[in-house]
């Protein structure tokens, strides 16, 4: 069979093999060596089983029809590949604020409450060891508002909120603060943040997506590029371009292997020229390991990319409430990014963030808080 059909044919088994995996129950696990796999068409079970060749399954595809691999096989690799990132996630967690920050002893006394010019009580500690007083305020220092108002603007805006929406809600609590102030914590955090994250390598599968949709910047049209895992539809890149076709869009593939430390094996798009050109510079090699670009596939009657419109009506949704984006450079797209991948949980992930399943577990029951406290850290 030609290498570009097969290449075809084995993409559409695997996509059907990840709406098997996405839907609960469709899976068992035997032991580590052996699965059943529920049929998509009947009430059967298909024993899918691991040897020193890889998975083999008991279905007419794999055993009469070539390729190696069945939709099945596929199901099974991405439920063992989700189960061993989970297994090796690197797990944030909430600081222990109750040490001094001069010493570290956690030989602590409560002493007074230090009153802000915001009317807010903050409450102040001495260390007996050292003799120093402080208030333990870790990454929201010289601010007059809590890290609990703080955190709560963060989540009110990227669940939905507009900036005088969120300001609102706060002068509901008590807290007397501008929208501009609330963009000003927004552009701190998010910089903070993303800085901090930068510095861990999210475990990605090998097959991207990248796709785009329009974005007003300042009220013209550009077009923010998105690149995502396709397993554990985790968002590794962006970029703002001026056009949807003719933009180069090589930094975007280029960032996204900065951060997941790898090229993947295969890269999926739509027939935008842009994206191949970009592909022939940065992923396509003359060696074995090369990267294949799917740029369309017909299944069904057209190319597949469903993971990738779910994220762009989630940026849909945001935008309608924004209207539009100050500069190319806001905040607020990396400001997405983080919340898309580390706070908000996804149905289809059985409610895990796609962090989680990327290997990057942020513990606690407010996430920001967290994040920002091991931001903070020197």
């Amino acid at each position: 069979m030609h290498d570009a059909q097969t290449l075809q044919l084995l993409e559409v088994r695997r996509m059907k093999g990840e709406q098997i995996a996405d839907t609960e129950g469709n899976i068992e696990r035997i032991d580590g060596n052996t699965y059943r796999v529920h049929s998509q068409t009947s009430d059967v079970w298909y024993g899918v089983r691991h040897n020193f060749r890889g998975w083999s399954c008991d279905c007419a595809d794999y055993k009469f029809r070539g390729l190696g691999k069945c939709k099945h096989t596929f199901a099974v690799e991405l439920s063992v590949a989700l189960r061993n990132r989970i297994e090796e996630s690197r797990i944030i967690q909430p600081l222990d604020v109750q040490s001094c920050l001069y010493c570290y002893s956690k030989n602590l006394v409560r002493d007074g409450i230090r009153h802000t010019k915001a009317g807010l009580d903050i409450q102040r500690f001495s260390c007996k060891d050292c003799g120093k007083r402080f208030v333990q305020n870790l990454g929201f220092e010289r601010l007059k508002a809590t890290p609990q108002i703080v955190t709560s603007a963060l989540q009110l805006y990227f669940s939905g909120e507009s900036l005088r929406n969120t300001q609102k809600f706060l002068a509901m609590q008590g807290v007397k603060v501008s929208p501009q102030t609330v963009l000003n914590w927004i552009a701190k955090y998010v910089k903070l943040m993303e800085k901090y994250l930068e510095q861990i390598t999210p475990q990605v599968s090998d097959t991207w997506r990248a796709d785009e949709l329009y974005v007003k910047v300042k009220g013209n049209m550009k077009y923010l590029f998105a690149m995502m895992d396709n397993d554990t539809r985790f968002w590794i890149a962006q970029q703002v371009a001026d056009h949807k076709g003719t933009s180069d869009v090589r930094p975007l593939l280029h960032d996204a292997q900065e951060t997941a430390g790898k090229k993947p094996a295969t890269f999926i798009s739509d027939g935008a020229p842009n994206f191949h050109d970009a592909y022939n510079k940065e992923y396509r090699t003359n060696r074995f390991d090369s990267t294949v670009h799917i740029s369309h596939i017909r299944l069904q009657g057209d190319h597949n990319n469903n993971r990738m419109e779910r994220m762009n009506g989630e940026l849909r949704d945001r935008e309608k409430v924004m209207r539009s984006i100050k500069t190319a450079d806001s905040p607020i797209l990396k400001g997405l990014q983080i919340y898309h991948n580390h706070m908000r949980p996804h149905m289809a992930l059985d409610n895990k963030t796609p962090g989680e399943l990327a290997g990057i577990v942020i513990e606690g029951a407010n996430k920001w808080l967290t994040l920002i406290q091991n931001a903070s850290k020197k």
